[in-house]
């Protein structure tokens, strides 16, 4: 489901107001570090390892072998997002939950072939 399309039928005001939302967030998601991944994590996203999931956060694929140090590296980008997040969310007057789907949309649309993602189904896919 596009949350976007969704809220931006609603009425003019909250379609001004995603509008909004969408520019800032397209705007900040290259100026942060928050949603950036280190190298080890890129190469467990192209191992289907690790990726991107409908919440707006990374997941740890069903079935998939990570380290201790990849299940904590993926902790702290998730701990950063969530944070950059809530900030979006409260310039836009929109909850994070919010936030983190329209920016999971964006990411999973830009996860390169090969790469896992999971859908709003909890289903892993390879792109």
């Amino acid at each position: 489901m596009n949350i976007f399309i969704k809220r931006r039928c609603a009425n003019p005001f909250t379609s001004f107001v995603v509008g909004l939302f969408a520019i800032t967030l397209a705007a900040g998601l290259t100026a942060t570090t928050a949603l950036a991944a280190s190298d080890l994590v890129e190469q467990a996203k192209s191992q289907c390892i690790v990726g991107e999931q409908a919440d707006g956060y990374l997941g740890v694929v069903s079935g998939a072998s990570a380290s201790s140090e990849l299940r904590r590296e993926v902790r702290d980008i998730n701990q950063r997002r969530k944070s950059y997040y809530a900030d979006i969310a409260r310039r836009n007057g929109v909850s994070v939950e919010v936030t983190a789907v329209l920016t999971a949309e964006k990411l999973i649309s830009q996860a390169r072939s090969g790469h896992c993602v999971r859908d709003q189904r909890g289903n892993w896919v390879k792109k």
